[in-house]
């Protein structure tokens, strides 16, 4: 049953009436057995009849009270003994220590069990046959020992359904925590994927957008122009939405495209400078062949990268992108001259938003370095070292 469902009305009714069954069974059995006892004619019937109450009774609440239970019933045996009566009502101690070993410990049951063999060798010794004691004692010790084995065994089997159920809670809790947490991280992982997306074709198509109309006056055609581009550059930001809101798709139509990669970053350039930023980007260091998701990488972080230039550099600005390969490492580094919307020196960081923290999470899967601040005099630049050893590590799994 799921953990913290409540347990059904039915359920709970024929678990009920199972237990009030096993409650009572033993002390009916008991009582049929001494009825006929009971009702042949002798003197002492009164006293048989309220011996037998007083063994048999106490039975109903034992699974509650089994110590007390288990006193009750070898004082009524012991009683019985007194008065010299041998009723087969006696036999409730068996039930009574065979309760009190399923519920109680090891070392409680050995006292009631030393107890209930001084009251067998002192039955014997009053009702055997001198010549049937040996055998009798080893009948009743026989049957004592039967039901401390029955009671020991309900014990251990009680702890270890019990220590089943546990465990079997823990797991289920332990799985659904897992599955927040995988939900937790597909959620990050689709914000930044969905952020870099579409805040960089945003960006893009407002400078396009704001050339356009200062433009328009002076120079309409090429204000036609750059409009042409706004919507090329909608019509893609609307294409990756909806491949990224494709994946999350459970139908089998849902078209899947390969994912953006480093052979794609000049086009990131061509848009960024069809809004009007020059950018160069220069590649040194032998070329080694990247997993699809460090090239993913890559290419999100030159893309947030160059959408924070386009927002932040200001008027006049140029842009460089810089990819080197090392033997261990690829590194990135996007340096702007930009003097910011202020025209003024960048003595400090930029309030981090949504953006770097970002880079900084993609950064960090790949076990790398993230630097992001201003530079001398006047830009800023953004540097990332992804190594190379845990991409091969991560794409073999």
């Amino acid at each position: 049953m799921p953990h913290g469902t409540r347990t059904p009305r039915w359920m709970r009714y024929m678990t009920g009436s199972r237990n009030r069954l096993f409650d009572w069974f033993p002390p009916a059995a008991l009582l049929a057995l001494a009825i006929p006892e009971l009702v042949r004619p002798h003197q002492r019937v009164l006293l048989d009849l309220a011996l037998t109450l007083l063994l048999i009774a106490p039975l109903v609440v034992r699974r509650r009270y089994p110590m007390l239970v288990f006193a009750l019933v070898f004082s009524a045996a012991l009683v019985q003994w007194l008065a010299g009566e041998h009723l087969e009502a006696a036999n409730a101690l068996l039930v009574a220590f065979y309760t009190v070993a399923s519920l109680r410990s090891a070392r409680t049951t050995l006292a009631a069990a030393i107890a209930l063999e001084a009251a067998v060798a002192f039955a014997i010794a009053r009702f055997a046959p001198a010549r049937e004691w040996l055998l009798a004692f080893v009948l009743l010790s026989g049957l004592v020992t039967a039901a401390g084995v029955l009671g020991v065994y309900a014990r251990t089997r009680a702890a270890l359904l019990a220590q089943l159920h546990e465990r079997a809670d823990r797991l289920e809790r332990e799985r659904d925590q897992q599955v927040e947490l995988a939900g937790a991280d597909e959620r990050a992982r689709i914000a930044r994927e969905m952020h870099d997306v579409v805040a960089h074709h945003l960006t893009v198509m407002i400078a396009l957008a704001e050339g356009a109309a200062a433009s328009v006056a002076t120079a309409p055609d090429r204000a036609a122009e750059v409009m042409t581009t706004v919507s090329a550059t909608g019509r893609k930001a609307l294409a990756d939405t909806r491949r990224l809101l494709g994946v999350l798709r459970t139908d089998s139509d849902a078209q899947l495209q390969p994912q953006p990669d480093i052979s794609r970053v000049e086009m990131l350039l061509e848009q960024v400078r069809s809004a009007g930023l020059p950018a160069t980007m220069t590649i040194t260091g032998r070329h080694r062949v990247l997993s699809a998701a460090l090239q993913l990488t890559v290419y999100r972080l030159i893309q947030e990268a160059l959408t924070n230039t386009l927002k932040h550099a200001g008027p006049g600005a140029h842009v460089r992108v810089r990819l080197t390969y090392t033997d261990d490492a690829v590194n990135i580094d996007v340096r702007d001259d930009g003097l910011g919307s202020t025209a003024v020196p960048l003595v400090g960081l930029q309030p981090e938003g949504h953006g770097l923290t970002g880079m900084r999470e993609r950064v960090a899967a790949w076990d790398g370095e993230l630097r992001a601040g201003p530079a001398s005099p006047y830009g800023w630049v953004v540097s990332a070292r992804l190594p190379t050893e845990a991409v091969d590590a991560t794409a073999g799994n």
